[in-house]
């Protein structure tokens, strides 16, 4: 992938500009971009199949400890977080994101695309009809209630590549927490997550039998990362700048639409 890199970095300095925009616009994590495109890239720059994506959900998952560090900062900050759920959801979180990255390492080539399609059909859907549907709650679960729910919140995420924020803002939202608490602690529940995940993929990456190309960080590819979380990180601000002059809730909903896109391109 030496040869590639030429043309591999600057794609992704771009790919985390528009991750950027879209973050501080919507309010999502990067992966539900940054796998895809990467998944796309990493062939073209001769990565072997059956490292493919990996790379791209490892890659993705350490650009989003770089990039949500100083959005959990800020809800930090400024009191956006609950400590009382963010202890109750953590421990399930970092064994879900865990057990996550080591399903997709033994997951055959050609099923892991599948999965990551069919997980990113399910959260557009979740998306375009949460704009459509009154939210209800129910009480706060106990500790091992939490502890499922964070574990399946850290396992599809971990697939998924993504940081479980929009995952983990539905989930606390349905149990009562106030919408702007349960944002600030889904981020910094996001960051652990991400590391969780990130730290299985290097792990078994090193471990992996045939070896990974140069500048690889057991599956994380580090120009990659430094590509996508060198711009992300200064295009956010931008995205935040845009909720009050754009119609959000249409930009979800078109956004929704391309996500479907994306999981049925990956799907078939």
């Amino acid at each position: 992938m030496l040869d590639a890199l030429w043309w591999l970095f600057p794609a992704c300095l771009v790919t985390g500009s528009v991750v950027g925009v879209l973050a501080g616009l919507l309010g999502i994590g990067g992966g539900l971009l940054v796998v895809p495109v990467l998944s796309y890239l990493f062939p073209l720059a001769g990565a072997l199949p059956e490292h493919v994506m990996p790379m791209a959900l490892a890659t993705s998952l350490a650009s989003i400890v770089l990039t949500a560090s100083s959005s959990a900062r800020n809800h930090y900050r400024m009191g956006n977080t609950d400590i009382r759920v963010i202890r109750t959801l953590l421990p399930g979180i970092l064994l879900g994101g865990l057990m996550g990255s080591a399903l997709a390492d033994h997951l055959p080539a050609e099923v892991l695309p599948r999965v990551f399609g069919g997980i990113v059909m399910l959260l557009a859907l979740q998306m375009f009809v949460s704009m459509r549907v009154k939210a209800t709650t129910a009480p706060f679960p106990s500790r091992v209630g939490n502890l499922a729910g964070g574990t399946v919140i850290g396992i599809v995420s971990s697939l998924a590549g993504i940081g479980g924020g929009s995952l983990i803002v539905p989930y606390l939202s349905h149990f009562g927490v106030e919408m702007r608490k349960a944002i600030g602690s889904a981020s910094m529940c996001g960051v652990f997550l991400a590391i969780s995940g990130m730290t299985g993929f290097v792990i078994f990456g090193l471990h992996h039998e045939q070896p990974l190309p140069a500048y690889s960080l057991g599956y994380v590819y580090l120009p990659a990362l430094l590509g996508i979380a060198g711009t992300s990180v200064l295009t956010t601000g931008y995205g935040v700048k845009l909720t009050t002059r754009l119609p959000v809730h249409i930009i979800k909903q078109v956004f929704s639409v391309f996500l479907l896109l994306v999981a049925l391109s990956m799907l078939f």
